[in-house]
């Protein structure tokens, strides 16, 4: 099935860059840490074929401790507003209600939300308000706490059956289907047993009848599958993982490395329709 999302056909995978505003991401931290270097990352990464861009002010690897409101504000409402006057597709990475309703005014038209608009008591309202699609990741826990020993009897039939009740939640807030989409949380209170089992198992993810969002760029996971490599070294891995979820279904694909990932999907594209 096709999904219309966010002003956007997901008739083929569909590429996020993830602009950390932070000076404590797992990956590239402090890169972006500035107003002006994250709306230049912005605009290098739509150039290289993001459809969307993902705008984050607080680091949520695991252990990692929250940042004020004010200073989440002050951090990613600039950028949103930069990167979206410039007519660029935006998402905001947070959990706070306060900074949603900031971000969507500035232009943001997604709000991603790790807790699936649980954290927040207001979030549920003011993303319904807003007007923005929504993306609903799977965590359990806060980031904070969500590895300290995971577990699941039935890792896909649990994700996807919590999954669906947030989606129930937000129908029930007025959020219509049309503007949910769903993610299963690659990391986020699972071992590397369960990412590999929930990648392996996306496809029935369709269950739920929404748009899959897949963010494995970089993590931790796949330096273990491999030989341990530091972040900035886990490119070629999470192509692969990349690939492996757009053969079972994803939708969109949130990175950290546009270009390369725009080849390689055009690659897999090419392979498919010969």
């Amino acid at each position: 099935m096709t999904y219309e999302y966010a002003g956007l056909r997901l008739d083929r995978p569909r590429i996020m860059g993830i602009i950390n505003v932070t000076p404590d991401s797992f990956s590239a931290g402090g890169e972006t840490a500035t107003t002006e270097t994250a709306v230049a990352r912005g605009r290098a990464m739509a150039a290289a074929g993001a459809e969307i861009l993902d705008v984050g002010g607080e680091s949520t690897r695991p252990g990692a401790d929250p940042v004020s409101l004010d200073e989440e504000l002050a951090r990613v409402v600039p950028v949103v507003e930069q990167l979206a006057g410039e007519g660029l597709w935006v998402s905001i990475d947070t959990r706070h209600a306060a900074v949603m309703r900031a971000a969507t005014a500035a232009g943001a038209g997604i709000i991603n939300d790790v807790s699936a608009l649980a954290y927040d008591p207001d979030a549920l309202a003011t993303a319904a308000d807003s007007g923005a699609a929504v993306v609903l990741m799977h965590m359990r826990g806060t980031p904070e706490t969500m590895q300290k020993e995971p577990h699941y009897d039935d890792v896909l039939g649990e994700v996807i059956g919590e999954l669906a009740a947030r989606v129930e939640a937000c129908v029930d807030a007025g959020i219509a289907r049309a503007r949910i989409a769903v993610d299963p949380g690659i990391g986020f209170a699972k071992t590397v047993a369960h990412n590999l089992e929930l990648l392996n198992g996306l496809a029935r993810f369709a269950e739920l009848d929404l748009p899959v969002v897949l963010g494995v760029s970089r993590k931790s996971f796949i330096g273990r599958v491999s030989a341990d490599e530091p972040a900035d070294a886990r490119v070629a891995g999470t192509i692969a993982a990349n690939l492996a979820g757009v053969a079972r279904g994803a939708h969109i694909l949130r990175v950290h490395d546009v270009a390369e990932t725009r080849q390689a999907l055009a690659l897999w594209q090419a392979i498919e329709s010969a």
